[in-house]
C-alpha cells in the first residue's frame, strides 16, 4: 500500500470535517424552526457530498477534495453558528420578557394587598370613631348619681341628730335665754338660727326651716 502524501493527508481531514459538520448540523435542523432548517438543509448537502468521496478521489486530485470540503465545512458551520446565535439571543429575549411579567404581577399583587390593607385601616377607624365619641357623653351620667349619693347618706344623719340631742340635753336643762327681737333674728342663718335653738334646749329644731326657728326663738 503507497505511503499517504502531505495532500491527501490534509484532504482526508477536511474530508472528516464535513462529515463531522453534517452530522452535528442534522441533529440541530431538529430544534431550529422551518425557516431556518429550510435554509440550513441545502448547506448539509453540500458538506455531506464533499464529505462523500473515494479514496481513488483523494489520491488523484488531494488538493481540490481539501478545497471543496473545507468550504462546505466553513459554509454549514457559519449558517449553523448563526441559527444558534438567534435562538440564543431569542431565548435571551423569551427569559427577558417572562422574568418581566413575573415583576409586573408581583407589582400589581403587593399594589393590590397595600389597598386592601388601607381600607381595613380605615374600616378599624371608622368602628373605633363612634365608641371614642360616645365616652364623654356617658361620663356626665355617672357624676350625678355621685352627688345624689351624699344626699341621701346625709337625711339619716340630720334626722338623728335631734333624737341624739333630745335624749342627751334633758338631764341638765340651761336656762332660756332672753329672747332676741325678731329684727334681730332674721339677720342670722339657718346654722345659727339652729344653734340658739340648741343652747335654748329646744328639741327637734334640725328639721326647721328658718321662719320657723325665728317662731321657735321667739316665743
Amino acid at each position: 500500500m503507497a505511503k499517504k502524501t502531505k495532500a491527501q493527508k490534509s484532504a482526508t481531514s477536511a474530508v472528516d470535517a464535513a462529515a463531522g459538520a453534517a452530522k452535528d448540523a442534522k441533529k440541530l435542523l431538529k430544534t431550529v424552526p422551518k425557516k431556518d432548517a429550510k435554509k440550513l438543509r441545502p448547506l448539509l448537502e453540500d458538506a455531506k457530498d464533499a464529505a462523500d468521496v473515494s479514496s481513488k478521489k483523494i489520491a488523484r486530485k488531494p488538493r481540490k477534495v481539501e478545497k471543496d470540503a473545507v468550504a462546505a465545512t466553513k459554509r454549514l458551520q457559519k449558517a449553523a453558528e448563526k441559527i444558534v446565535a438567534k435562538a440564543d439571543e431569542k431565548a435571551v429575549r423569551e427569559a427577558i420578557a417572562a422574568a418581566k411579567k413575573v415583576a409586573e404581577k408581583a407589582a400589581r399583587e403587593t399594589a393590590k394587598r397595600e389597598r386592601h390593607a388601607d381600607k381595613a385601616s380605615k374600616a378599624d377607624k371608622a368602628a373605633e370613631a363612634p365608641a371614642s365619641a360616645e365616652q364623654p357623653a356617658a361620663k356626665p351620667a355617672v357624676k350625678p348619681a355621685a352627688r345624689r349619693t351624699p344626699a341621701k347618706a346625709a337625711i339619716p344623719a340630720a334626722a338623728t341628730a335631734p333624737t341624739k340631742a333630745a335624749s342627751a340635753k334633758p338631764a341638765v336643762r340651761r336656762a332660756p335665754a332672753k329672747p332676741a327681737p325678731d329684727t334681730a333674728l332674721d339677720a342670722l342663718t339657718v346654722v345659727q338660727l339652729r344653734s340658739r335653738a340648741r343652747d335654748a334646749g329646744h328639741a327637734g329644731y334640725s328639721r326647721l326651716n328658718k321662719a320657723q326657728l325665728i317662731a321657735l326663738l321667739g316665743s
